[in-house]
């Protein structure tokens, strides 16, 4: 057993404990070895980092690379620890969820020295350009980038009398609706109430003020105000409870991204809002065939438009690391080539380097969502969410714990939005 696999399989209090305490094995020949932690992990994607890096390691024999993966729901949390320490992490997945906390407390290296002259820059595309130089600092470069559209059940949604999928907010109540038989253990929809939740409620509320808002920041308005602001953010509000009140199973209210993807898998829900990944984890499931579930473009609001946003994660540089050059030569690597094509294919995300998305990989079956998508852009407007700004994490945590609230009705809507419009107003005012 390799010890990068040894790794991988320890207990989390172990591996955390050897990261802290910057204990790895030595590699006794010269050898340099790297730290390399994941974040979001998985089984497969493990199994396949693993390979990526033995290819590595083959045309680079000067270096060893170990891969700690903790489980998915404690990795950032594992992983600042690391940080703090000042040790046992050199390459990390940076997620643009937590690029903005982790530069700003100095725990990221700019890597822009390292990536000077790097001869597979002009194959980026101008995304992956633009996300990997932004604010001036090379802190991490995007690996694939996540976009979000409608998982639906074809069985489910024909038994209960519909042609085709949802297209709006309002279509996908009644059809949710439609689909709900407690009874027969089946729910219309895959609701996210536990962590990360409040990301489709903003989903919601993007659609209904898709025509008014700042592209280049998705929370904000044209007129600078807030989007939660908006007369329409509480019509999208509740819209939303009412999805999940009339169609969603009363356990979604904890759902996180393991059960909801589950649910949809297993039958008990018709309807799920992903990133693209999930096509590969359904695609791999023994639980639904081929011809039991398609994807759809996202739903839209009231304009008949929707927001998607462009959401990103990659690799980076700890700061404290003392191999800076050999992390880039691997974050380079695993950013080219073969070894790109095949790490945003099998992990299904929209690619990094030029060309790669006309591949017919993506443009048949549940992809043909994103190809649509992509090919109406007027409809389903790119915008960018405001990730990366220090307090990110901050707001995520207080978003979770307000709609929580509201879900179990110790807080309104009106009262949700009021919240979350003053928290962006103070922090834009003290910006």
């Amino acid at each position: 057993m390799t010890k990068r696999k040894l790794l991988a399989g320890l207990g989390l209090g172990l591996v955390t404990a050897l990261a802290l305490s910057g204990c790895s094995a030595p590699a006794g020949d010269g050898k340099v070895t790297l730290q390399l932690v994941e974040s979001l992990t998985s089984p497969a994607r493990t199994e396949l980092l693993t390979k990526l890096i033995g290819e590595f390691e083959a045309q680079n024999p000067d270096i060893n690379v170990d891969l700690i993966s903790p489980p998915t729901d404690q990795a950032d949390q594992k992983i600042q620890q690391m940080l703090q320490s000042g040790s046992g992490v050199d390459v990390l997945e940076v997620r643009d969820l937590t690029v903005g906390p982790f530069s700003a407390n100095g725990w990221l290296s700019d890597m822009t020295t390292e990536f000077d002259g790097w001869d597979g820059w002009d194959s980026l595309t101008p995304n992956a350009q633009s996300v990997a130089t932004a604010g001036g600092k090379m802190y991490f470069v995007p690996y694939g980038f996540y976009g979000i559209s409608l998982f639906y059940r074809t069985d489910m949604v024909k038994d209960a009398g519909f042609d085709g999928a949802p297209v709006s907010w309002d279509d996908i109540v009644e059809q949710a609706t439609a689909i709900q038989d407690p009874a027969a253990n089946q729910y219309g929809y895959a609701f996210r109430g536990g962590k990360n939740g409040y990301t489709n409620a903003v989903l919601a509320i993007s659609a209904y003020v898709a025509g008014d808002i700042d592209v280049t920041n998705a929370y904000r308005l044209k007129n600078g105000d807030s989007i939660f602001s908006a007369p329409e953010a509480l019509d999208a509000m509740d819209t939303y409870l009412t999805l999940f009140k009339q169609a969603s199973p009363p356990s979604s209210v904890a759902w996180g991204y393991p059960e909801m993807v589950e649910g949809f898998t297993n039958g008990s829900t018709g309807f799920l809002l992903q990133d693209p990944e999930v096509i590969a984890a359904v695609s791999e499931s023994k639980a639904i065939t081929a011809e039991q579930w398609n994807t759809a473009p996202m739903l839209v609001g009231p304009s008949g438009k929707a927001i998607q946003p462009l959401a990103t994660a990659g690799w980076g540089t700890a700061e404290a690391s003392e191999h800076k050059a050999e992390s880039a030569r691997l974050i380079q690597f695993l950013n080219s080539g073969d070894a790109s094509i095949e790490f945003t294919q099998k992990n299904s995300l929209v690619p990094i380097l030029t060309g790669a998305a006309d591949d017919p990989f993506y443009k048949t079956g549940a992809w043909a969502s994103y190809l649509y998508m992509n090919e109406n852009p007027d409809v389903y407007i790119t915008a960018e969410q405001p990730r990366g700004v220090a307090w990110f994490t901050e707001w995520a945590d207080k978003a979770d714990t307000e709609l929580q609230q509201v879900l179990i009705g110790q807080m309104t809507n009106k009262e949700l939005l009021a919240s979350w419009d003053s928290y962006w107003a103070e922090k834009w005012a003290a910006e």
